[in-house]
This record gives structure tokens, C-alpha cells and sequence, in this order.
């Protein structure tokens, strides 16, 4: 039996709940949420006058954090889509034709680590800190052109020190994994000895 569709109105309606409620939701997923085509979608988004994707989560990450207060969620290697202090962040990095062996179709391991170690330092709770130590694994090769999302996530917090666990994956497939245990500096240590 073929299910019936929502008014016009209603629609607008859902589509708005649902980007309230979750923001990082792509044109293709509220499609098939709603039951009608990405085009439908992107002249609702028009109509009401929402955003697309990447402009909703450049305005996500700069109501979440500020420049001034941490710096290091400036620096992060790649497209930085959430990032929550003392809790996790999300990363976003395509893997461009400079990033690829020469002799190979694979990305080098550097720029799986320094995706993930930026975004593990810029969700440390805190507005000056430096990685002091990580254990890494490259699970599987990433290759030209694919989407590696960074998940960080803040397991360990004492005193000047942050445990932070990433995660990449190449759509559902995770490629890398690491542990990085990223420490606060003090004003002082900032100052650099001359």
C-alpha cells in the first residue's frame, strides 16, 4: 500500500523540526526522511529560507566555541563541523590529489594523524594545549577523493590533562583511530624563552 504524503505545510513543518533537532542532516537524508526528492527539498530549504548544510554547521561550531577562547579550533586540519570543549568535535577532510603517494592511490598516514590530532587538541577544555603523547592505528588506506569524518570524544579529564579518542571513518568504514592525551598550558608557558 503506497503511504501518502504530507501537505506542502506540513512538510515545512517536519522539515523544520527535524533540522531543529538536528542540524548536520543532509538534503539526500531529509529526502528520504520526508518521502520526496532532494530537489523538494532544497526549493523547501528556499522557501523557508534554511541554510544548506555547510553554512548550518559553520553557524553550529561559531555559537559553540569562540575563536578568542580557543584558539587551537582555528587550526584544526580540515573542516571543522562541531566542536563542544571538555566533550567531542566533528572533522570533515576530502582527500585531495597533494595528499596522495606519488605511486600509490592512497593518502599518507600524516594527514589521517593530523586530522584527528588537531581536532583531539581543539576539544580539550582548554584555551592553550599541546598534544603530549598518542597511540595511533591506520585501520585501512583512504583513498583519493573520500570523505574522512574525525568523531572526537573526551573519555578522561584530571587536572591539565585530557584523554581524547578519534575516530575516522570513510563513510561507514572506519580508517584510523587514535588516543591522544593532550595537556593544558599554563600563560607562562606560552611565553617563549629567548
Amino acid at each position: 500500500m503506497k503511504e501518502k504524503r504530507l501537505s506542502k505545510n506540513l512538510r515545512h513543518q517536519e522539515l523544520v523540526k527535524r533540522l531543529d533537532g538536528n542540524p548536520l542532516l543532509t538534503d539526500e537524508e531529509l529526502a528520504k526522511g520526508l518521502g520526496v526528492s532532494i530537489q523538494t527539498i532544497r526549493l523547501d530549504r528556499l522557501t523557508l529560507g534554511l541554510p544548506e548544510l555547510k553554512e548550518r554547521t559553520k553557524s553550529l561550531a561559531s555559537r559553540v566555541l569562540s575563536a578568542d577562547s580557543y584558539p587551537a579550533s582555528l587550526e584544526v586540519v580540515g573542516e571543522l563541523l562541531l566542536c563542544e570543549p571538555g566533550i567531542g568535535g566533528l572533522s570533515r577532510l576530502v582527500a585531495g590529489e597533494g595528499m596522495r603517494l606519488t605511486r600509490y592511490n592512497v593518502i599518507r598516514g600524516h594527514f589521517l594523524f593530523a586530522q584527528a590530532n588537531s581536532l583531539a587538541v581543539a576539544v580539550a577544555d582548554a584555551p592553550h594545549a599541546l598534544t603530549a603523547s598518542a597511540q595511533v592505528d591506520f585501520i585501512h588506506p583512504v583513498k583519493l577523493g573520500q570523505v574522512l569524518l574525525a568523531r572526537a570524544r573526551v573519555i578522561g579529564k584530571e587536572r591539565r590533562k585530557s584523554i581524547v579518542e578519534v575516530i575516522t571513518k570513510v563513510k561507514e568504514q572506519e580508517v584510523f583511530r587514535g588516543k591522544f592525551l593532550v595537556i593544558t598550558l599554563e600563560e607562562n608557558q606560552l611565553m617563549a624563552e629567548e
